[in-house]
């Protein structure tokens, strides 16, 4: 067993992992941050994107140990410090970019760091970026709306697929 320590959600945490425990397993198991998901197992769906040290990451791909001394933001850090949902958040109830919810986690974390990359992306900008993001219900249109509202961009232009 190792200790790692790091920051999740703006919070000092720190735990014994072993060395094989993924950074995913750190935080549902070991922190209870069940927001983050585990979807595949092979790191093709994207439900257990986390940002570290501002960068979005699979977190079924990073050990936590590799995460030590880290900033980590889950879907739980996501919300505004009074609780209310973000600009992102609102903009997927807002537009319905969720139906069974699975993956809604990974597809906010990564639309934060696509908004962050490229503050007014394309339609195909965003659909590229997400290609590492699998929704089996929703089809993509509909969160594609979302992170086009989340950018402050006009939605009714977009074309259905």
């Amino acid at each position: 067993m190792t200790q790692v320590s790091m920051t999740v959600n703006g919070k000092a945490v720190s735990g014994d992992v072993e060395g094989r425990t993924l950074l995913v397993d750190f935080l549902r198991g070991g922190l209870h941050l069940t927001g983050t998901h585990v979807g595949c197992d092979t790191s093709q769906c994207g439900a257990c994107v986390v940002h570290v040290n501002g960068i979005a990451v699979k977190s079924c791909t990073m050990f936590a140990s590799e995460a030590a001394g880290a900033e980590v933001r889950t879907i739980e850090g996501m919300a505004n410090k009074d609780g209310s949902l973000s600009v992102i958040q609102a903009a997927f109830q807002e537009h319905h970019g969720l139906q069974c919810g699975f993956c809604t986690p990974g597809m906010v974390m990564s639309a934060a760091a696509l908004l962050k990359e490229n503050p007014k992306p394309t339609e195909h900008e965003v659909r590229a970026y997400l290609e590492g993001n699998i929704c089996r219900c929703t089809g993509y249109h509909n969160i594609v709306k979302a992170i086009m509202a989340a950018s402050g961009q006009d939605v009714a232009a977009i074309a259905a697929e």
